[in-house]
């Protein structure tokens, strides 16, 4: 009965939405789910052809190149061993190295010899001292502990650096006298230091094991002698009153014994003009020091050089 009831029409509002349309409630399931199958393949379509498009077809997009893992790789550092350039290896010698090397060098090619004497600076007063310094210390050191010094069997034990300061001493010597050395306050330095030196050797019980050291003697005296003589022909001999030269040369004289008596008379015939027309050095030398006494008037005078002939060349 109820089969027989007639359906009333749908108002057209009701086709109108599109959720009520016809034709989407007559579609069947298979029509849709190709509907929603073919739209996603056009958005995954869309999708990949933005994806796939280069970036240097975009003007927004600046393009840089990712750098490749060689290019970040760091070399590795030469790791292999090579030797020191000449600059480096002469910074880590010390002076006895250096020393030892030019020595070996001059004895492998004797032709260096010159270049290197000429090349190295003189000897300073300061610095020779101090070489004939170590020596005397290093004497000092090797006598052996205890039992007498002035023995035959210390000796014995020290000969032979005695012997190198002795040979130290005659080398460097004819250094600083005239006329390899032209000033005679240099000459007369070294030799105030260098007498001392002398003053330190030891004595010994035996007279035979002396006789190096008388020999210092003799070979300082006449160095000394030969500087005076070599000052007194400047201005004369004014160089020699400065100083106190008379002084220090008396203490030697004393510290020796009488060895250096020869050079305290040489030093007081050159400053006898000095002591007064009195001294017997005055007396003794005649001529020669009446000539200083006349100098020595002229300088305390301030007429020294007055009207004298002008020279030229050396004296």
């Amino acid at each position: 009965m109820n089969s027989l009831v007639a359906t009333p029409p749908l108002p057209p509002h009701f086709y109108e939405n599109p959720r009520f349309s016809p034709s989407r409630i007559m579609s069947t399931p298979s029509s849709s789910y190709t509907s929603r199958k073919r739209k996603a393949d056009d958005d995954s379509h869309d999708h990949d052809g933005r994806m796939s498009a280069s970036p240097t077809n975009s003007p927004a997009f600046t393009p840089r190149q990712l750098p490749s893992f060689r290019n970040i790789k760091r070399s590795r550092p030469n790791v292999s061993g090579r030797p020191l350039s000449l600059p480096r290896l002469l910074e880590t010698l010390d002076t006895d190295a250096l020393r030892t090397v030019l020595r070996t060098m001059c004895e492998r090619h004797p032709q260096l010899t010159d270049e290197v004497a000429h090349t190295s600076p003189r000897p300073s007063v300061s610095s020779t001292l101090q070489v004939l310094r170590n020596y005397q210390a290093a004497l000092q050191s090797s006598f052996p502990l205890g039992g007498n010094t002035e023995s035959d069997y210390a000796y014995n034990r020290v000969r032979q650096p005695l012997t190198n300061l002795l040979e130290a001493l005659s080398d460097f010597t004819p250094t600083f006298l005239p006329p390899n050395e032209t000033q005679p306050s240099v000459s007369l330095s070294y030799l105030d230091g260098a007498t001392d030196i002398i003053h330190a050797l030891p004595r010994w019980s035996s007279p035979q094991n002396n006789i190096e050291r008388d020999s210092a003697y003799d070979e300082i005296c006449k160095a000394w002698i030969l500087v005076i003589r070599e000052a007194a022909k400047r201005g004369g001999g004014i160089q020699l009153q400065y100083g106190g030269w008379d002084q220090k040369l008396a203490k030697h004289n004393h510290n020796s014994e009488g060895k250096m008596q020869a050079a305290v008379n040489e030093l007081g015939l050159s400053l006898g003009w000095m002591n007064g027309p009195d001294s017997p050095a005055h007396h003794g030398s005649g001529g020669a020091n009446s000539e200083m006494g006349s100098i020595r008037d002229q300088l305390l005078s301030g007429t020294y050089g007055l009207g004298a002939p002008v020279k030229v060349g050396p004296w």
